[in-house]
């Protein structure tokens, strides 16, 4: 039973009624804010919709700066909330320090990764991004009329250019000629909420070519997808479905469900089960969005062959490059 779905039904009933006595989760958004429309938005998504099914009340804070990850982590652990969800891989190191202080509480590290042997009160949940950016990459082949795409990531670190990795090898597996641009936006957390500097990336890989982008940066994405729609070009989001920001011009989003990994670790509450887990197309935890925003835009053949290869991923018949086990990135260079 998978982590998305293990607590339906009356297990989940149950685990509700429970922690209604329980302490308060609480939330800590990355930097870029609850409101960047995507992978903050994603957790503040999760963490609503857990108050509105339950009734209870949830702590949560937004960083402005790095000095300020260890600072948030220890005053919501002082204050008593358990467990205590963060988002983004840079409170991995945070929460090393801070956890043994608090042996009684429970931590989630959402795209971060903490040793669960000298820190067993930590969950570490990641997605498998490279299985996501497939199907949206075959999306993306079949939108083209020029036979070039782009990407443009937010920091460049290793899960950003696993999003490109593995666009790049679904439009590959549609047409193994396809021309892929990439950008990424800085080197620093900066990277994540620079809108004005997703939109020149975007311009300038619309300059090579480029018809469809992806982008996987955050805040910094709505840049590129306000570029794209301006310059009449499809664009992909990434994290929530943002195909309403620009309807009719957004080819589809990956969805990465950030959302339900805060709501089922707030539903969980201090009984969480700290195992690491890794969320993609098996567990539901990546896929892409398809509405009345962008239905238009994907035909009944291309989404056979999306749903079909989504399929084979689940099944093993399609293996998808994962960039953070094996640094390379056959279908593309940086």
């Amino acid at each position: 039973m998978t982590f998305l779905k293990s607590l339906s039904g009356a297990t989940a009933v149950l685990a509700l009624m429970a922690g209604a006595a329980l302490a308060e989760p609480a939330l800590i958004y990355d930097i870029g804010g609850k409101f960047d429309k995507s992978f903050n938005e994603a957790a503040f998504n999760g963490a609503e919709r857990w108050a509105k099914e339950t009734g209870g009340t949830y702590k949560e804070l937004e960083i402005s700066d790095e000095a300020q990850r260890e600072q948030a982590l220890r005053r919501l652990a002082e204050s008593g909330a358990n467990p205590i969800v963060t988002t983004g891989f840079a409170m991995s190191d945070p929460l090393t320090k801070v956890a043994p202080d608090f042996p009684d509480t429970k931590f989630v590290t959402i795209d971060g990764w903490v040793d669960p042997a000298t820190n067993p009160n930590v969950l570490s949940i990641g997605f498998s991004e490279h299985e996501g950016g497939y199907l949206v990459g075959m999306m993306a082949a079949m939108a083209t009329k020029t036979g070039t795409v782009g990407f443009v990531g937010g920091m460049d670190i290793p899960l950003i250019r696993n999003f490109a990795c593995g666009y790049a090898q679904g439009a590959k597996a549609v047409n193994a000629d396809i021309k892929i641009v990439s950008s990424m936006t800085g080197t620093t957390p900066a990277a994540w909420n620079d809108p004005v500097k997703g939109a020149e990336l975007a311009r300038a890989e619309i300059g090579q070519g480029a018809d469809v982008i992806y982008a996987a940066a955050g805040g910094t994405g709505i840049g590129v997808l306000q570029a794209a729609a301006d310059e009449g070009i499809l664009s992909i989001g990434v994290d929530s479905n943002q195909n309403h920001l620009h309807p009719g011009q957004v080819l589809t989003s990956m969805l990465k469900r950030v959302d339900n990994a805060v709501y089922n670790s707030f539903t969980a509450g201090e009984a969480l089960d700290t195992a690491p887990l890794t969320l993609g197309l098996k567990e539901e935890g990546v896929g892409y969005a398809l509405d009345d925003n962008n239905k238009p835009l994907v035909s009944d053949e291309m989404k056979a062959k999306v749903d079909e290869a989504a399929a084979k991923i689940v099944a093993g018949e399609i293996s998808v490059h994962d960039y953070r086990t094996d640094d390379t990135c056959p279908a593309m260079t940086f």
